[in-house]
């Protein structure tokens, strides 16, 4: 059975404590969550992310992760969404958990008639060669932490800042571009629907 937490919005430091605290803690019975929430402004860098990608951070914070990849911003208006498994109990390996993701926003992408797609050596997906949602994961104990990222409705200006997940001159974009009274709520549960039918074990 997967568990599907609405939370809201909350700061990033803690709820990346709480991910960490639940993924040590958790045992073999412990059942899978999804942490479904937004962030206040905050840049992310991953565990190898380079600083020279972060080009103007301004008055937003910096917070040094321990995720895979490189740096991205989250903010008010973007579903972030935590993704805790356990990988071992469900058999599956990393990449399968990346492209399973991938799938299933480009299928909540499509419920908005958005064609998405992947680019390859490029986890996420995109639309018109402009990112629209950002993945990284961290695995712990064969168990993973932290998630996915999809811009909804929200000021794309602070990804001017640095250079998104690593890529010089990366241009993001949002499903408020496409449809321009979408209701994050809205999404926030076709996400839940949709992952909960992906993962129910």
């Amino acid at each position: 059975m997967m568990i599907i937490h609405e939370l809201g919005t909350l700061g990033y430091q803690d709820v990346w404590e709480k991910m960490k605290n639940f993924t040590l803690l958790r045992n073999e019975q412990t059942q899978d969550e999804c942490w479904l929430l937004q962030h206040p402004a905050v840049y992310t860098q991953g565990q190898a992310g380079k600083a020279e990608h972060v080009l103007n951070a301004a008055n937003i914070p910096v917070v040094q992760s321990d995720r895979g990849g490189q740096v991205t911003y989250h903010g008010p208006g973007q579903l972030v969404g935590y993704v805790l498994l356990d990988l071992r109990r469900r058999n599956i390996g990393i990449r399968t958990l990346v492209t399973r993701l991938e799938q299933l926003l480009i299928s909540l992408l499509a419920d908005y008639n958005i064609p998405a797609v992947i680019r390859c050596g490029a986890p996420g997906v995109y639309v018109e060669d402009k990112k629209i949602a950002s993945i990284g994961l961290r695995v712990k104990n064969g168990c993973t932490y932290h998630g996915i990222a999809l811009n909804v409705a929200m000021d794309l200006s602070p990804f001017e800042g640095i250079n998104p997940c690593g890529f010089a001159r990366l241009q993001m974009t949002q499903i408020k571009d496409y449809i321009p009274d979408i209701d994050i709520n809205d999404v926030s549960a076709r996400f839940a629907k949709k992952f909960s039918k992906q993962f129910e074990e």
